[in-house]
């Protein structure tokens, strides 16, 4: 008997894939001194570490030595069973390359940056007679001056805000624009000359527009000394009325600047990014300097895996500028290798030239001690939450007698008015606590559903959860599974859920619902699991607060995604269904017949009159209506 296990052992070890150095090192033989991209893979073909080369064949070689390696790079390499490779053109090529795949891939050995939100911008819109200031964030598909990136949504709505009252521009949309007949508050409250009525002329409006955007851009210095003298000019006048708006417009501007913060005199445009790390874990802050005023900052965890700091500051900013344009100068903490190759990668990706610096002294290395210390602190405090988030996930666990501590926790809710524009929202928490970038919305499709039916909705969600998992990470070894469920709901949320699971094969995941007690009253929740009595905690448990907590997150998160969707589908009309109706034509037929109803029910005779409606469109709206109506 011993015998055969041996040999069935040997049999094993014999078809067991090679892995380590000796495997590198058979690439070499094929291997030329192109630039490229390398990927190395362990056995079951999971990307480890994703790099690029300017020489191929000089490059994995390092990796076929035995010896000098770091204890992370020695890991991988024992890791490694095969590579792939892919050979560019130049090295600039490559790293563009390198760090796309990293995105896509996110490999366990690559530093990785997490959190992937864009950030908002101010747009002041360039295809209306009457240009608009407003908020955007995304890709920059509409026409005009975009000025940012800034911090957060808070700081944007802060310094839209003033800028109103500085500048009176419209930040109405273009239908409500077309459709107004009267001034609307924004013009009482003095923020907006009310151009959609006349209130200003087309020049007047194109000098504020003007007056504004050299403001964004930091050119205009002498704005508020005009202000001020037109004010003193005013009051001589006696037209104290006149006086007293300028007057509010200069306490606007001083607002405007006084909430830009530090204000360097040598920075024009730039982002200073500034790396502390400690106890294996790091944290990049970035302050972001436009027009010489500092637009906000921002902090951000990437996951180091035993990096050095000039590694993990090179692919922070691979990865942060791969979807951003660089600005004209980045002012690092840390130097890094190949500073020049990643200078003219950001160049030739910004369509101008992007510098690097580290300075060693002046306002700009002031800066950056500025930016390491914050590092420092978000850091400090990141990993005192991290360690109460554990002690919470711990609490978790006892109080619910679940398998193991959730590293990944996914809680549930719908949000819709009487069954109208009804979404589902998932959020996710974990070690570090909240996870956004894996948060997830729903638009609900079943028609079949009673509007308003919560269980129908929640059915519908966890069905395409579920769906999604299986199609993904059948095997469950992406991450991608949570350890614990919680359902906004009572015992009939729960049992609908518990069917979904059932139909699926899951059997293991751990659910609760969350619900309020007899009274609705926030502290007496009952919890409702499968098999088990409604329970409910300690009035002042933090698992209790902890758990309250994710819950309002998810109906947050629920609530905002129901209201998008909601005001998206306000602006939305019958017209947009009219083949060949595109935006112009649309505003030009709400102009000319004040709603959409109008538009309806008008005769062809008047869809004719309309300016720029030709006879064949005219007709096409004439039959759209009546062949459906």
């Amino acid at each position: 008997m011993s015998e055969e296990i041996e040999s069935a052992n040997s049999e094993r070890h014999l078809v067991a894939p090679a892995r380590g150095h000796k495997v590198i090192e058979a690439y070499l033989r094929t291997l030329d001194g192109s630039p490229g991209v390398y990927r190395m893979l362990d056995p079951e073909h999971n990307v480890l570490y994703v790099g690029k080369a300017k020489n191929l064949r000089n490059r994995v070689s390092n990796y076929a030595r035995p010896q000098g390696h770091s204890a992370r790079i020695a890991k991988m390499i024992s890791e490694t069973s095969q590579m792939m490779f892919l050979t560019t053109r130049t090295e600039t090529e490559a790293l563009l390359l390198e760090q796309n795949l990293i995105k896509q891939l996110k490999p366990r050995y690559n530093v990785l940056l997490r959190d992937d939100k864009s950030f908002p911008n101010i747009l002041v819109t360039h295809d209306h007679d009457f240009p608009q200031i407003t908020k955007h964030r995304g890709a920059k598909k509409r026409k005009g001056s975009y000025y940012g990136p800034f911090a957060s949504a808070s700081s944007v709505n802060r310094t839209l805000n003033q800028l109103q009252k500085v500048f009176l521009l419209r930040n109405c949309s273009d239908i409500d624009f077309e459709t107004r007949t009267r001034p609307c508050l924004q013009y009482q409250i003095k923020r907006c000359t009310a151009p959609c009525v006349g209130k200003i002329s087309k020049a007047e409006y194109a000098e504020l527009v003007t007056e504004a955007e050299r403001f964004l851009q930091g050119r205009d210095k002498g704005l508020q000394e005009r202000l001020a003298h037109e004010m003193q000019e005013a009051s001589d006048a006696m037209e104290f009325e006149k006086a007293a708006g300028l007057r509010d417009r200069i306490r606007a501007l001083t607002n405007v600047q006084t909430a830009q913060g530090i204000n360097p005199r040598t920075v024009g445009e730039g982002d200073v990014i500034g790396l502390h790390m400690e106890g294996g874990q790091a944290c990049v802050q970035v302050f972001f300097i436009r027009a010489h005023q500092n637009w906000g900052n921002k902090d951000f965890y990437p996951k180091v895996n035993g990096a050095e700091a000039e590694e993990v500051l090179a692919a922070f900013i691979g990865q942060f500028y791969e979807k951003r344009e660089a600005p004209r100068q980045l002012i690092l903490s840390h130097d890094i290798e190949e500073r020049a190759l990643m200078e003219a990668a950001l160049s030739e990706s910004a369509g101008k030239r992007v510098e690097i610096l580290v300075p060693q002294r002046g306002e700009k290395a002031e800066l950056i001690a500025s930016a390491v210390r914050n590092a420092r602190e978000s850091l400090g405090r990141k990993m005192s939450e991290s360690a109460a988030q554990g002690r919470l996930l711990e609490g978790l666990k006892e109080a619910f007698d679940l398998p193991n501590v959730p590293q990944r926790i996914e809680v549930y809710d719908n949000s819709h008015i009487q069954g109208a524009h009804a979404v589902g929202g998932m959020i996710v928490a974990g070690p570090e606590g909240f996870m956004k970038n894996q948060y997830r919305k729903y638009n609900i499709r079943g028609d079949e559903l009673t509007p308003g039916d919560d269980f129908g909705m929640m059915k519908e969600v966890l069905t395409r959860r579920f769906k999604r998992l299986l199609k993904d990470d059948p095997e469950r070894d992406k991450g991608l599974w949570p350890d614990l469920l919680l359902i906004d709901g009572g015992a009939g949320q729960v049992s609908a859920v518990h069917e979904i699971m059932r139909d699926y094969g899951v059997t293991d995941v751990p659910m609760i619902g969350v619900a309020k007690g007899i009274d609705r009253d926030q502290g007496k929740e009952e919890f409702h699991r499968i098999g088990h009595r409604p329970m409910a905690l300690r009035r002042n448990d933090p698992v209790l607060y902890f758990i309250q907590r994710m819950r309002d997150e998810a109906h947050r998160f629920a609530i905002g995604t129901h209201r998008a969707k909601r005001s998206k589908a306000i602006g939305i009309t019958r017209l947009d269904d009219v083949p060949g109706i595109g935006a112009t034509r649309k505003r030009a037929l709400l102009a000319h017949f004040g709603s959409a109803k109008a538009v309806e029910g008008a005769n062809l005779a008047d869809l004719k009159a309309v300016d720029g409606i030709s006879e064949k469109v005219a007709q096409t709206i004439y039959d759209f209506f009546h062949e459906q109506g």
